[in-house]
């Protein structure tokens, strides 16, 4: 069994660089997804386009969900025997912790795929907002793909991926759109490079907030709350995902710091929900306003 770790920050696109590399790749693929909050996003939005996905919500597979991570991967072994396992852990995780998991049930090899966001990835760094975190999904990757590097100039991409090659001289760096892997995989020997290193800090802790929508929620209200948090009206927001069923029909949220994207969703959303990412956040304020039936906090 081949086996990916996908490891990028909150909106850098993971998501979308395993929905294309599933389609990719031979044999029978299992997508096992942790995302942050209590509400998963990501699992139906990879059964949405007919990939076997596995969810792992309510926590990160580095901590609370380790003993869960590796008896969940245990049973994917047994009852579905992948030729392709993918893990992506939440974008607040740090790689290591899952390999630490993989190593000890002596699944190998691995490889490790991190994808950055070329538009914010150098200041991020020089802010040194997310310190060693930031650095261990770097350092961690075989290859790793500065992703959306059609929405930034030239000498940006350049010096964004001279950066990755200075953290990790190691690693395959390829300059990417929409996080399409095409044939950059291909020919690649990927043994799987992880090692013994230094504790790092697993994951970074934010606030999350998890929220089910009402049936029919008006398209041009979550709009509004959209926008809203991008403003910071409530709170420092760095992510925030929906699945949402409208009047106008079934829509997936996305706002990645500061970004909102909202695009048609494949199927009928039977369960509307919403789940936020950040610092400080206003709670009380993002939960009237929405007028959610039930709200659980992760």
């Amino acid at each position: 069994m081949k086996t990916t770790v996908v490891c990028g920050l909150l909106g850098s696109g993971k998501t979308t660089f395993i929905r294309h590399f599933v389609e990719s790749v031979g044999g029978k693929a299992v997508v096992l997804v942790n995302d942050f909050g209590k509400a998963g996003i990501d699992g139906e939005i990879f059964s949405a386009d007919g990939i076997d996905s596995v969810e792992l919500p309510s926590g990160c597979v580095c901590c609370t969900l380790k003993f869960d991570l590796i008896t969940t991967i245990e049973k994917i072994l047994s009852t579905k025997s992948p030729a392709h396992l993918l893990i992506e852990p939440s974008g607040v995780a740090s790689p290591s912790g899952v390999l630490e998991v993989l190593d000890s049930l002596s699944i190998r090899p691995v490889t490790v795929v991190g994808i950055v966001d070329a538009t914010e990835f150098i200041q991020l760094h020089e802010a040194q907002l997310y310190g060693r975190f930031f650095e261990d999904q770097i350092i961690t990757s075989d290859v790793v793909l500065v992703n959306k590097s059609d929405l930034v100039s030239r000498e940006i991409g350049e010096e964004t991926a001279r950066l990755v090659e200075t953290l990790n001289p190691g690693a395959v760096v390829f300059r990417t759109v929409n996080a399409l892997p095409g044939d950059h995989l291909s020919g690649i020997d990927l043994r799987g490079k992880y090692r013994a290193r230094q504790k790092l800090p697993e994951h970074f802790h934010f606030d999350t907030v998890s929220l089910k929508l009402k049936d029919e929620t008006r398209y041009d209200i979550l709009r509004e709350i959209f926008d809203g948090m991008a403003k910071e009206e409530y709170g420092k927001v760095v992510r925030a995902k929906a699945l949402v069923q409208t009047e106008k029909g079934p829509f997936r949220f996305d706002l990645s710091y500061g970004r909102v994207e909202q695009v048609v969703f494949e199927k009928e959303v039977k369960y509307s929900r919403l789940v936020i990412i950040g610092e400080g956040l206003k709670k009380d304020a993002l939960t009237r306003r929405v007028s959610a039936e039930e709200m659980s906090q992760g």
